[in-house]
């Protein structure tokens, strides 16, 4: 044995050899020590405190389930500041139903949702400023506002639409419901605030192994600025371009339409010109979750969320929200995401790290009244069919009589003058729709304090209808003189007529743009975006 060298399991080296030992006594105290001295190093080794001067490893989750915290050792305190910035285009087809005979379109005895209307282009440049400030462990509060720099929107002739508009954009007999091409106004100004709280406090891989991250999220959104208004930046000479709906020559005065009684005039009290907006008129609420785990370079994740929105009365929402109303809340929005984050390269004395994100995500839209490809185009139209109001509400006709001689029958039920009326403006029923998206994105985290985000998705919606409304809400059948024309008659063998009803008409209801055979469609929706973020962690 002499010039052997021993070494506990830290590396700390012990020599043995002939000459000095002694003794074998000498000789097994050496070894017994040697052993103890690596025994207790192997019982430290997990749980060595960390040196002042020692790197702080990276202990941080993917970036998608990433919360920033406060108050971990060595970290009392977290904020990161980003700013973003998004670019969007989307194109859809836009058509009509037909009972049209020709190529493509029926061939008789049926109708058709194929009728070429126009080309729809929308373009979106959303700049996204972000603050996000750590409470305490795995538990963060987020502020985001999006602001947008510039929305457009363009209404074209599709394969010579723009050549038979009188067919393809046909209201009442004699009129036309718009012209192609047609331009929305540009829009810009503050979209919304949101103000949300995330936490992965309840599962979370960077403090125990052997478990998953866990992100759970709730966010507010609270509109900014001026709700969207239906506009034509193009109006006819003497017309508003951004009329109320209540202005039904759209000249920015209330016109006296009876003047024996003012207070039933056909236009409404304020018909000042409105600022085209930029916001949905609506406070959101939106809850999220994902959870993710973590298997050397790869972290796949799944999650979903909800959004809902609640309209605000200042909006067009409150024009429309009327008893009869079938369809007068904005839709709800549900979506599911599976992803996977790539990590093919880490220093994490150096905190840098560089991950690719992959994810698909399936979203389903339910039927709500929303702002569709043609918002602008129906709610500035000055068709009168469109313009003109509707009362909101039918009564009973006192001058009824069922036993009355064939041919002098009064309608049972008539409309009530003293009701509120209603007018368009250009939100619609918009069907039930689900769309796809592929979204890849990289992160590159340069330092402990900066990273960069850069990314594109391409999203498709399912083809939906767009002018859902339908004629009648069956939910009130109780008053048979509030009918209107929704019911049916029974003719009695004793003379006379049983009315049963079926609803009350629903105030929103266009013939022109919601009965069968006119309804309008979007189908070959497609959207491209790219993104990119810089964040400056403190």
């Amino acid at each position: 044995m002499e010039g052997a060298t021993f070494c506990d399991r830290k590396g700390n080296g012990f020599r043995l050899g002939r000459r000095g030992l002694g003794s074998p006594v000498s000789l097994a105290l050496t070894l017994a020590s040697g052993l103890v001295s690596s025994l207790v190093t192997t019982g430290a080794l997990a749980d060595e405190p960390r040196s002042a001067t020692e790197p702080r490893v990276m202990q941080e989750p993917g970036e998608v389930v990433n919360v920033i915290d406060a108050f971990d050792e060595g970290d009392a305190f977290d904020i990161a500041i980003s700013l973003g910035f998004q670019y969007s285009t989307k194109s859809a087809k836009v058509q009509r139903e037909t009972n049209v005979f020709g190529p493509g379109l029926t061939s008789g005895g049926f109708t058709s949702n194929l009728m070429n209307v126009a080309q729809f282009s929308e373009q979106t440049s959303r700049l996204i400023p972000r603050v996000d400030i750590g409470l305490y462990k795995d538990l963060a509060l987020y502020f985001r506002t999006p602001i947008i720099l510039n929305n457009s929107r363009e209404l074209t002739g599709l394969n010579g639409s723009d050549r038979v508009q009188s067919v393809v954009l046909q209201g009442a007999p004699g009129e036309q419901l718009f012209s192609l091409p047609f331009n929305s106004p540009d829009r810009s100004g503050l979209e919304y605030l949101a103000v949300g709280i995330d936490t992965s406090a309840f599962m979370n891989q960077a403090r125990d192994r052997t478990k998953p991250t866990l992100l759970f999220g709730v966010e507010g959104r609270f509109a900014l600025g001026t709700p969207m208004h239906a506009c034509n930046p193009d109006a006819p000479s003497g017309q508003l371009k951004c009329a109320h709906p209540s202005d039904i020559n759209r000249n920015g005065q209330r016109d006296v339409t009876a003047p024996n009684d003012p207070n039933n005039n056909l236009e409404g009290f304020d018909v000042s010109e409105r600022d085209p907006g930029v916001t949905r008129g609506t406070i959101g609420l939106e809850v999220h979750t994902l959870v993710s785990k973590r298997i050397k370079y790869l972290e796949p994740y799944g999650g979903f969320s909800a959004l809902f929105e609640f309209q605000q009365e200042d909006s067009d929402y409150g024009i429309t929200d009327l008893e009869g109303s079938l369809v007068n809340r904005p839709p709800i929005r549900g979506t599911m995401t599976l992803g996977l984050m790539i990590i093919p390269w880490e220093n994490r004395e150096k905190f840098g790290r560089l991950t690719f994100d992959l994810r698909v995500q399936g979203t389903y839209t339910s039927e709500g009244r929303d702002y569709s490809e043609i918002y602008d185009a129906l709610g500035a139209s000055t068709a009168a069919s469109l313009r003109q109001p509707q009362w909101a509400k039918y009564m009973s006709n006192p001058a009824y009589n069922p036993d009355a001689q064939p041919g002098m029958e009064q309608a049972h039920s008539i409309i009530d003058p003293q009701s509120q009326k209603t007018y368009v403006t250009g939100l619609t029923d918009v069907q039930q729709y689900a769309s796809i998206r592929g979204q890849a994105s990289v992160t590159w985290q340069a330092s402990e304090y900066v990273k960069f985000n850069l990314g594109f998705g391409f999203t498709h919606d399912q083809k939906h209808g767009i002018t859902a409304d339908q004629p009648c809400n069956p939910s009130f059948k109780d008053n048979p003189g509030a009918t209107g024309p929704c019911n049916f008659k029974t003719d009695l063998s004793g003379g006379g007529e049983l009315i049963t009803a079926t609803g009350i008409p629903n105030p929103n209801y266009r013939p022109t743009i919601n009965a069968v055979g006119r309804r309008f469609w979007v189908s070959d929706s497609n959207t491209f975006d790219v993104f990119a973020s810089g964040v400056v962690m403190f």
